[in-house]
């Protein structure tokens, strides 16, 4: 008897050496999934961006319509055969399509053509209902939400695709209350958020744990942005900047990449500002526009290796 409880104990030992070697490991494998903004770009040509996309460590492309950019435009234009032969020519897939004109029920059509055109995954867009609703009245304005995206949820899951609806100021699910009852009451796969800590300013203390409370399965992007005074008005090229990661503008990303890890986060990671005015390159060159998304994703690299 004494020799089996022995062996047993043993035998517990080793399992529970092996899961936490598993999961060293684990966290040592963890690597964020990059996609590349189109928008950072303007509205330059497609066919300037897509040699990008690489040259950024990224595996996909968002592509953006106007005001931000006009590359949804161009792919109209074109044709879809031709920007599909071009796509595949960079090697470069269109996982993303960001379409906030359309909004949250305005989606049905665009997710059917880009879904059998690109084979695209998600189509992000902006919420719709009260603007920043907290406490009861979050709670009602979410579950009625989530019940009008039910025929538009349906046709991303004949399509295989996913809605990512932005945490957006103004909007459902600006206050992080609306973001939780989010992630209590939504069951669908095809639909998430698309994460802006940007628009979390005023509840920076939070982002981490929203992070963990909507975990993997309600989050399908993810934007590296925050927020700047240069958002929204011109100001020094210094100060528009500071939306990016490791460009001084004071948010520290280290906890919340440690909540992305914790979560084993799969969805896409994009690096992100917004110049003023809208539309504009973020820099004059695309050179320079790549070269500074290399550098916050150097930095983001630096807070995941500092955790």
């Amino acid at each position: 008897m004494r020799r089996r409880k022995i062996i047993k104990a043993l035998g517990a030992g080793m399992l529970a050496s092996s899961v936490q070697s598993s999961g060293q490991s684990k966290g040592r494998s963890f690597k964020l999934r990059y996609i590349l903004s189109s928008a950072m770009y303007g509205e330059m040509p497609l066919a300037s961006i897509l040699p990008e996309v690489a040259k950024a460590g990224c595996e996909a492309i968002d592509i953006w319509c106007r005001v931000h950019g006009n590359q949804r435009e161009q792919i109209e234009f074109m044709g879809d055969a031709v920007a599909r032969e071009m796509f595949e020519k960079h090697r470069v897939k269109p996982a993303v399509f960001t379409r906030y004109p359309l909004g949250p029920f305005g989606l049905r059509e665009e997710i059917k053509k880009v879904a059998k055109s690109f084979d695209a995954e998600i189509v992000v867009c902006g919420s719709t209902g009260p603007r920043g609703p907290a406490g009861k009245e979050a709670k009602a304005a979410v579950r009625a939400f989530l019940e009008k995206m039910k025929p538009h949820i349906a046709v991303a899951e004949q399509s295989g695709m996913k809605i990512a609806v932005e945490n957006h100021s103004g909007q459902l699910l600006y206050h992080p209350d609306a973001i939780r009852y989010f992630a209590e009451f939504n069951t669908s796969p095809n639909l998430g958020i698309a994460f802006a800590p940007h628009h979390l300013h005023k509840f920076t203390n939070q982002i981490p744990a929203l992070i963990r409370e909507l975990g993997d399965k309600n989050l399908p992007f993810m934007y590296f942005q925050e927020h700047s005074e240069g958002m929204h008005k011109k100001s020094t090229k210094a100060i528009e900047m500071q939306q990016l990661p490791g460009f001084g503008g004071g948010l520290d990303y280290k906890p919340i990449v440690k909540a992305l890890k914790d979560i084993n986060y799969s969805g896409y990671c994009e690096i992100f500002m917004h110049p003023v005015p809208r539309g504009i390159p973020i820099l004059p060159t695309v050179a320079e526009i790549t070269a500074v998304i290399n550098r916050s994703r150097g930095y983001i690299a630096k807070c995941l290796e500092a955790i």
